[in-house]
């Protein structure tokens, strides 16, 4: 039996098409405005009102321009929003997610060298070493890698350490940190073969080390050992606190004990089962840091942490697939946004678990939860808080369907004293190993 289209099944496709009576009317609609305002829902947009019942006040939103560094603003919104509730610190105050770029792209090098001298001898046709130089280092992370740096080298207020071209727009500068990193690994291979002394290994690695400082340092500015903190509150009293390093301002200002801070997921596969713990091989930033570490749990315990924690006044990170379902410029994420499914006349719908394991979704991107909608103390929707800018969304926040969080939210990250005390005994035993390229691995 031959595997090409028969020319003759192709005319029974056309005469089937010819059949339907609606089919030039689609035709015209689809090619003409493309699928989904084809199959745009009006009614579902005007049901996502920027209205909650909790709503917290977390001053203007951030913009990571061309970056992949949303974990990271995500990250460092949570912890500004404890800073502008303890100190009346202006509305547009941000942490310098510059600073934390610098320190993440330096440890993401090492972290990348380790690799490639734990796979020196295996084959470079291997699927590790394969998937490891596919990309030696990404803008993206997760929250324990954010937290990793913090724990390391600590925070700095924006105007210490502004923003740069490079990390506004990192297309130029990963491109050519990663062609380093992959000539870097050429020789460390080259070392590992010839059986070279771990003392020359680790010379050579340090030169390497040095060479990467210098490029951060040239791209994104030297950070600040020291530093002196000046702002007006919100009623223009004036502050200055001089001679504080990094530690010491997160110490002050943020103040939080971040081993409390745990990643929740929901991960509905086979094999995945719930709460259990999991980590990824080959995933991380500081080696000898904090280790990924995701607590998967069913939905129904997901969604009551991070509800309990915006009761208690706090935002929360979180993590999701967020090109489904949704639109960008209106800042709507709902389910029942678009219907594929009755354009064409076909079911294209995947369970949760569905999704992850044939690759259809996966984390993509973090926010903030800042406020959500209470109807009979059921959630109906969540107000986000993105880092794309006021001008999409609401003064660029985003509303998000509790269907649609149930559907694509992947990671949330809570005070483990808003779980279960069952689950939080779960938090510190010894997590499964997933593969490097398990979708619970992936960075936002």
């Amino acid at each position: 039996m031959t595997k090409a289209i028969d020319p003759n099944v192709l005319t029974k496709f056309q005469k089937s098409l010819a059949q339907r009576l609606e089919h030039q009317v689609i035709e015209r609609t689809v090619t003409k405005n493309g699928i989904l305002a084809s199959a745009v829902d009006y009614q579902a947009q005007a049901l996502m009102n920027p209205v909650f019942s909790i709503d917290l006040d977390t001053g203007d939103v951030a913009n990571q321009k061309q970056s992949g560094r949303c974990w990271m603003f995500a990250a460092l919104n949570t912890m500004r929003h404890e800073i502008k509730n303890k100190f009346q610190v202006p509305k547009d105050f941000e942490l310098s997610q510059n600073y934390t770029y610098f320190w993440d792209k330096l440890e993401k090098a090492n972290y990348f060298y380790e690799n490639v001298l734990k796979t020196a001898k295996l084959p470079l046709t291997d699927r590790k070493v394969s998937w490891l130089m596919a990309t030696p280092q990404q803008d993206g992370g997760q929250w324990d890698m954010i937290v990793a740096i913090i724990q390391k080298y600590g925070v700095v207020p924006q105007s210490v350490m502004p923003e740069t071209y490079n990390s506004s727009k990192s297309y130029e500068f990963n491109k050519t940190y990663n062609l380093k990193l992959r000539k870097d690994a050429i020789k460390l291979r080259e070392l590992a073969e010839k059986k070279a002394s771990a003392q020359k290994i680790a010379a050579q690695k340090n030169a390497m080390l040095a060479d990467d400082y210098r490029i951060l340092a040239y791209c994104f500015g030297e950070p600040p050992a020291t530093f002196d903190f000046e702002y007006r509150d919100a009623d223009q009293k004036y502050h200055l606190d001089r001679h504080l390093t990094p530690k010491t301002f997160f110490d002050k200002y943020v103040g939080w004990n971040l081993d409390d801070y745990v990643s929740i997921i929901n991960a509905p596969t086979v094999d995945k089962p719930y709460n259990q713990m999991y980590t990824i091989e080959m995933l991380g930033n500081v080696v000898g840091g904090r280790q990924v570490r995701h607590l998967n749990v069913n939905m129904q315990t997901f969604a009551e942490a991070a509800l309990k924690q915006l009761q208690a006044g706090e935002s929360v990170w979180f993590g999701c697939d967020v090109g489904q379902e949704s639109d960008r410029q209106k800042g709507i994420m709902d389910t029942n946004l678009y219907h594929q499914n009755e354009l064409f006349d076909l079911d294209f719908n995947l369970t949760k678990a569905q999704r992850l394991d044939y690759g259809e979704s996966l984390m993509t991107h973090a926010m903030v939860l800042t406020g959500v909608d209470l109807v009979d103390d059921q959630p109906t929707k969540w107000k986000v808080e993105n880092s794309w800018g006021s001008k999409v969304g609401t003064k660029g926040f985003f509303v998000m369907s509790n269907d649609w969080m149930n559907e694509y939210c992947y990671q949330i990250v809570v005070n483990k004293k808003y779980l279960p005390e069952k689950l939080q005994t779960i938090l510190n035993k010894e997590p499964k190993v997933l593969a490097p390229w398990d979708p619970m691995g992936s960075l936002a």
